[in-house]
């Protein structure tokens, strides 16, 4: 680990760091111990959590908070100010297969990265699933747990799986349940 820009290989601090040397990082980048970064952008303050993972061509932009034990993977892309709950899997294969139809194990040629993005001001529960080839939009809320099989619109709030549109946020800012609350 030679990503000494980012004070990254240097004292035992970091030895649990596996930030590969192709990583892009921003300005005031918060890395936890126990994570694998490698051939990705992550935007400035942002912070990542325990035991994540980010391959190489995912995009994670500034200000994201991406939770411990999170799987990002390549063509995934996180805009600015997203949050991102613990656990959370994303895909990138509709339809995958370890094989060839000739019977060899898959190489980077016998498939094709399907894209994924996450809009600025987004949040995304733990545990959520989130599939391939969809979007989802600005300041929009994915309940944890859920199973993200479509796009999900701007401002909406969805959960279950799949994920269904619960209701809409007012004034982008989400309903705060108290102690007294209850659910519609």
């Amino acid at each position: 680990m030679k990503n000494t820009k980012h004070g990254l290989g240097q004292g035992a601090e970091n030895s649990y760091l596996c930030v590969a040397p192709d990583v892009k990082l921003g300005r005031d980048v918060k890395l936890s111990k126990f994570i694998n970064l490698y051939g990705c952008d992550i935007g400035d303050e942002t912070k990542i959590g325990a035991f994540v993972e980010v391959q190489k061509n995912a995009k994670i932009g500034k200000r994201c908070k991406i939770s411990s034990h999170t799987f990002v993977c390549e063509g995934v892309t996180i805009e600015d100010n997203v949050f991102i709950g613990h656990g959370v899997t994303f895909i990138n294969d509709s339809y995958p297969r370890a094989t060839s139809a000739a019977g060899k194990l898959q190489t980077d040629a016998d498939w094709k990265v399907e894209r994924t993005v996450v809009r600025t001001g987004a949040s995304v529960g733990s545990g959520a699933t989130i599939l391939s080839r969809l979007t989802i939009g600005e300041n929009a809320i994915v309940g944890a747990g859920s199973t993200v099989t479509q796009d999900v619109p701007e401002n909406a709030i969805v959960a279950g799986n799949p994920a269904k549109i619960l209701r809409y946020l007012v004034d982008k800012e989400p309903t705060r349940l108290t102690l007294n609350s209850t659910r519609d």
